[in-house]
């Protein structure tokens, strides 16, 4: 079950996705508790965060054999696809902030997160010619309706239009990033870990600007606790889950890739129940059973798709 053209299996890329879900769940509770030990703000942090996970991986590109295979890309496509992927990481994250900032936490994580597996279905039909069927329209439906229960369901939401424009900016940048890098994992010779680490420096380029302005030194009376958490969010849901994320990403369909990352907010509630002390309340729960159960019904489809796919493959004369 490999996709022909990216060369990686579907049941990797899959992992890889589910993996990359699960650490992106965990960056929450990180910067709450960053926030709880300094004053540092959600752009700063932003910035910080890509400026370690390219260093990480600039350090991990170091070490690593080097392979050289041929037909890799050209140098000018490699800088195309790290400006782009920067850009739209860029935009991506500080059109979030600026929508929380302005709407509330609840309404912007769920027009967020809500709108990008819409997006990315419509983009992926239009420009990728791919289908999502009757279980796939089902599974984003559900994970959908998860999303909100989940996350609307805990008290009162606060709508308010710019919030809501900006929250839809950040979908439209994340479902592009999306799109390109399934795109690239289609037409072959895509390097997964060097277009993580080239964005990570574009992004921190484009968010530095923002962060001086905000506040780039935080201040704080535990600067070893700081130091760690800072050196963890930028190790594991940075540096390792953007790398597992555009790998996954090139080689599965765009609508599944969109629905298993709305893992995040699932493993954002249950570390926001085991570690900060939040209760289990029973929008939580549904919420939670109900999008975990719409990636389940999406992986299993994406699994079979790729079997039957190679089914129907001609065989070698």
């Amino acid at each position: 079950m490999s996709n022909t053209v990216s060369g990686l299996p579907i049941g990797r890329g899959l992992m890889y996705l589910i993996v990359a879900g699960a650490a992106w769940g965990t960056a929450g509770a990180a910067a709450s508790l960053v926030y709880r030990a300094s004053d540092m703000g959600p752009i700063a942090l932003s910035f910080w965060r890509c400026a370690a996970g390219f260093v990480l991986l600039l350090t991990v590109h170091f070490l690593r054999p080097r392979a050289r295979t041929a037909g890799s890309e050209s140098p000018g496509r490699k800088a195309l696809r790290a400006v782009a992927t920067g850009v739209g990481l860029a935009v991506f994250q500080t059109a979030y902030f600026a929508a929380v900032d302005a709407t509330g936490l609840a309404v912007g994580t769920v027009v967020t997160l809500g709108a990008g597996p819409v997006f990315i279905a419509l983009g992926a039909r239009l420009t990728l010619g791919e289908r999502l069927g009757r279980g796939g329209v089902a599974a984003v439906t559900g994970s959908l309706a998860g999303l909100a229960v989940l996350t609307l369901g805990g008290g009162d939401a606060t709508v308010r239009p710019w919030g809501v424009l900006l929250a839809l900016i950040s979908a439209a940048a994340y479902s592009v990033m999306t799109l390109l890098t399934r795109k690239w994992g289609r037409d072959g010779g895509a390097d997964a870990a060097g277009t993580s680490l080239w964005a990570f420096a574009v992004t921190s380029l484009c968010l530095l600007p923002f962060a001086l302005a905000e506040g780039l030194v935080p201040h704080t009376a535990d600067p070893v606790r700081l130091g760690w958490l800072l050196t963890y969010i930028g190790a594991v849901p940075t540096a390792l889950a953007y790398a597992l994320y555009f790998a996954g990403a090139a080689a599965v369909r765009s609508a599944t890739v969109s629905v298993i990352m709305l893992l995040e907010p699932v493993g954002a509630a249950v570390l926001a129940v085991a570690l900060l002390g939040e209760h289990l309340t029973a929008p939580t729960l549904a919420g939670t059973l109900l999008m975990l159960g719409s990636v389940a019904g999406l992986a299993v489809a994406e699994t079979r798709g790729a079997r039957q796919e190679r089914e129907r493959e001609p065989l070698p004369a």
